[in-house]
């Protein structure tokens, strides 16, 4: 990740810029920021924080560039899908500070020591990974559900016909018809509510299914989402416990070996 979006001119421009505005200005450039607010915004201040992180840090140029293009990638791997995947992106930045910590050519460089790696891993869960919800939802399309039913084997509805309608020229007809014919009508009219009787079970029973599917439904998809916030729930606290157990055992320990050791606990 050296130098990767992040050149030693570009640093340069960097170190020179002391406000703020001025450095979102530099890292819009350089990182060719171009969508929307508020996502412009909220990217921008992830950027200017880390290089501020920097700064008071004492990170050399090499450093910054590297740390930069970690969170650029810990960022785009949260963003490529809507679903949870917060410990997918731990590990990743925990994977790719491993590789800029440990001297391995051509695999790995060390451009940080282990305390700088605990103090880098300790940044990016207080300040990313705290807010990984927000971030999701800022960057990240909204999945919504569209459920359609399809019933098999249910009698469809009668849809009306020409035939049904009457003209006019039949109405005068029929008012000029005998008094028997008339009564023939009548009873007829009388009989038809009656026919039609045996129709109104299947609709009647065909609402009942619906609202009883959607009903199952409904409780159904409050399950799971109660599940999900569960997960998200256990998740995050892994990995506050994880990050607690990092700092403890990472004191008076300076070397390699306690850095692939911390790497080790947080996997």
């Amino acid at each position: 990740m050296l130098w990767a979006d992040v050149s030693y001119n570009d640093m340069e421009e960097i170190d020179q810029m002391q406000s703020v505005p001025d450095l979102e200005s530099a890292l819009c450039n350089i990182f060719r920021v171009d969508v929307p607010e508020p996502r412009r915004g909220v990217l921008l201040e992830l950027y200017v924080q880390t290089v501020l992180f920097c700064r008071r840090s004492s990170f050399n140029r090499e450093q910054t560039s590297a740390l930069l293009s970690v969170v650029k990638c810990v960022h785009q791997a949260n963003i490529e899908t809507s679903l949870n995947n917060m410990e997918q992106c731990f590990q990743y930045c925990s994977d790719l500070l491993l590789c800029h910590s440990v001297r391995r050519p051509p695999f790995s460089i060390n451009i940080f020591n282990s305390e700088e790696v605990t103090q880098i891993l300790k940044y990016i869960h207080t300040t990313y990974i705290r807010h990984y919800n927000l971030y999701k939802y800022i960057f990240t399309p909204q999945v919504r559900l569209d459920l359609s039913l399809t019933y098999y084997g249910m009698p469809e509805e009668d849809e009306p016909t020409t035939e049904d309608a009457v003209s006019p020229e039949v109405e005068k007809v029929m008012e000029n018809e005998s008094g028997a014919e008339e009564e023939r009508d009548m009873s007829a009219e009388a009989q038809e509510p009656q026919a039609r009787c045996p129709d109104a079970a299947p609709l009647d029973s065909r609402s009942e299914l619906k609202a009883m599917i959607q009903q199952v439904v409904g409780e159904e998809m409050m399950r799971v989402s109660v599940q999900l916030d569960q997960r998200l729930k256990e998740s995050t606290d892994q990995l506050n416990n994880a990050l607690t157990s990092l700092q403890f055992s990472s004191k008076g320990k300076n070397d390699a070996v306690s850095l692939y050791f911390l790497v080790f606990v947080l996997i």
